[in-house]
């Protein structure tokens, strides 16, 4: 490593990032990836980017780490102040308007991109884009990060309206682990969260679980392998 120059070790930690919210019939599923970059080094490699906001309402995270982690405990900490005053849970659009309160109104130091998704009785399940400067836009399906560059076209024709809650969990692990195939900011393990009037269910899919796409190598022997693998057998002479 060249120590004369270490502005990537010095820069702020960024979630070069694919993270994706997709509606299905009765409920939403979110998913991400889980690298997190310093520059061209990866700080961390199996970061959780889906933060919870409430029961029933989580927030997927992309920039800057620092900005999004912030936006998301001001936003946590005021819809528990809502839910007490109200004695009753925060809609999914409430969660998402405070989201956009907080981004519009710090555009010019914010450097995060945020979907926000949630089930409520009311509206059942939603999906709100929170891009950079802090448009609230409210979508069926929606990606966003350094990977979503990729899926734009596979969305338009992959995704469709009455998907069951597999079909939607098996298109948004299909959808980041091609982002991961081909944004290099975009890696590790897919986590996934599933929202319905059930509740909550989180899953994880390690990376030598994913599908391999269009030349991609397949994972090699690690070394812990090989220090465990039994020794060669004597020669016989």
């Amino acid at each position: 490593m060249d120590l004369n120059n270490m502005g990537d070790l010095n820069a702020p930690h960024s979630m070069g990032t694919t993270i994706i919210g997709v509606t299905y019939n009765g409920g939403v599923v979110l998913g991400a990836d889980s690298r997190t970059s310093t520059g061209m080094y990866v700080a961390n490699r199996a970061s959780d980017k889906i933060t919870q906001l409430t029961d029933n309402v989580y927030v997927c995270r992309s920039g800057s780490a620092a900005d999004s982690q912030i936006v998301s405990d001001y936003v946590r900490y005021f819809l528990h102040q809502h839910t007490i005053q109200l004695e009753q849970p925060a809609t999914v659009k409430v969660a998402a308007n405070l989201v956009r309160l907080i981004a519009y109104g710090n555009k010019n130091m914010l450097q995060t991109g945020l979907i926000v998704g949630g089930w409520d009785k009311y509206e059942g399940g939603k999906i709100y884009g929170v891009p950079l400067g802090g448009t609230l836009i409210e979508q069926p399906f929606a990606i966003g990060g350094s990977g979503s560059s990729y899926l734009y076209g596979f969305f338009d024709q992959a995704w469709k309206e009455g998907m069951t809650k597999e079909e939607a969990e098996q298109l948004v692990v299909k959808a980041v682990s091609l982002a991961i195939a081909r944004d290099g900011a975009s890696g590790g393990v897919v986590r996934t969260v599933t929202i319905n009037s059930e509740g909550v269910s989180r899953k994880f899919y390690p990376g030598d679980t994913l599908p391999l796409w269009h030349e991609e190598l397949e994972a090699h022997t690690s070394l812990l392998d090989i220090l465990n693998a039994p020794g060669p057998e004597p020669m016989n002479i």
